[in-house]
């Protein structure tokens, strides 16, 4: 694992965790105060709905970073060996282009939804689109990282006749 995997992966481990820790906290609490004295604390609707894609985002970039996601490898399977390294170098290139424009269309509508706040905290709006494009900006790496290892990994033929493993899946 390279450097930018590991921050990537790190960051959103700690993202993941501090979300769900404090979602949980909260909710719990806001069950307890209910139950036992009737009332409820005000912001406790607000602060799970602002960690929610904290916690979505990190959760989809380590699926991408530890390869969990449906892939087609019937498509690369059907590529002729000696052209399968290109198809994939060029697969993860699109990719990484195609996050980077998503991020980059985030990013210049933080200014219309900074505005938005939130009823209680008055949290603004650009929170949450800067955690969106902020998970695609690291989905880029990723895609980015991919295609590096598909250019530095050597090719090895495989032996005619044989069959590709299908790997097996990750529950």
């Amino acid at each position: 694992m390279n450097f930018i995997e590991w921050a990537v992966v790190g960051v959103c481990r700690v993202l993941l965790w501090i979300s769900t820790t404090v979602i949980f906290v909260i909710l719990v609490a806001n069950t307890v105060l209910r139950y036992a004295t009737g009332t409820s604390l005000q912001w406790a609707n607000e602060v799970p709905e602002l960690l929610f894609p904290w916690l979505v985002m990190s959760g989809v970039v380590l699926a991408a970073a530890h390869g969990a996601h449906i892939t087609t490898s019937f498509l690369m399977d059907a590529v002729p060996p000696a052209l399968r390294r290109w198809a994939s170098i060029g697969s993860w290139l699109v990719v990484a282009v195609l996050y980077g424009t998503l991020a980059r269309a985030t990013y210049q509508m933080l200014v219309i939804v900074h505005d938005e706040k939130s009823p209680i905290l008055q949290v603004p709006g650009s929170l949450t689109y800067g955690c969106v494009m902020g998970g695609l900006v690291m989905l880029a790496l990723l895609a980015l990282k991919s295609a590096w290892n598909a250019w530095a990994t050597p090719q090895v033929p495989s032996p005619p006749d044989t069959e590709t493993a299908v790997p097996e899946a990750h529950w």
